[in-house]
């Protein structure tokens, strides 16, 4: 995991839902003895909001499993106005499979909407625009900024490849002009209401989910 624990606003305590599984039927005898079991798991159920497949393993054994079949495609959000937004796009990010989420600017980041979902998904600092711009180039990774500006093109219809980074700005003012300028093109995501622009975690999830429709 490449986050930094003390980066973020919170340490907010995994949910523990009232749906989920209790403890392993049949007592201790009957445990699975696979090494992605988590004995305390075991002994006290599992009430964490993951899927079944990862039901009763530890935080390790399912990022370990994550990293083998993550997508191609990365996310990238500025940070510089203390967005909740930006948490929530984390969250989604882990669930369309994103490789890996990006925090440019602030280290610190509000998470209350990642629901502790960045403990599953590989999350990397860059200090500003430029940093970014840098490792996004050494990684042969076009950067594709989303926001409604002028000469930016539908979701729809863009260029939207297989191995990408997709750049998000903040609620509201939305990218920084440096955030522009680096991008090798621009998306916007075709409305038909009267506001001007959708929440900045809603417009994560349409993208996320229009490049899985294409290459998942």
């Amino acid at each position: 995991m490449t986050h930094d624990d003390d980066a973020s606003d919170s340490s907010p305590v995994e949910p523990q839902l009232p749906h989920g599984v209790g403890p392993w039927p049949g007592g201790r005898d009957a445990w699975p003895t696979e090494p992605q079991y988590d004995p305390e798991l075991l002994e006290h159920g599992d009430r964490r909001n993951v899927i079944d497949r990862y039901r009763y393993w530890s935080m390790d054994a399912i990022v370990a499993d994550l990293d083998e079949h993550r997508h191609a495609f990365h996310v990238a959000i500025e940070n510089w106005q203390h967005d909740m937004n930006i948490g929530s796009i984390v969250r989604s990010a882990n669930a369309f499979g994103a490789a890996e989420v990006h925090i440019i600017g602030r280290r610190r980041w509000n998470r209350r909407g990642a629901m502790v979902t960045d403990r599953y998904q590989h999350v990397r600092h860059h200090e500003d625009v430029a940093a970014f711009a840098q490792w996004a180039d050494a990684a042969c990774l076009p950067i594709l900024a989303i926001d409604n500006v002028d000469g930016s093109v539908p979701v729809n219809e863009a260029d939207l490849p297989e191995r990408c980074v997709v750049l998000f700005g903040q609620e509201g003012p939305g990218l920084s002009p440096e955030a522009l300028a680096a991008a090798s093109g621009v998306i916007e995501i075709t409305q038909y209401g009267s506001t001007r622009s959708i929440n900045a975690s809603a417009a994560g999830a349409v993208v996320m989910y229009e490049w899985c429709r294409r290459w998942a």
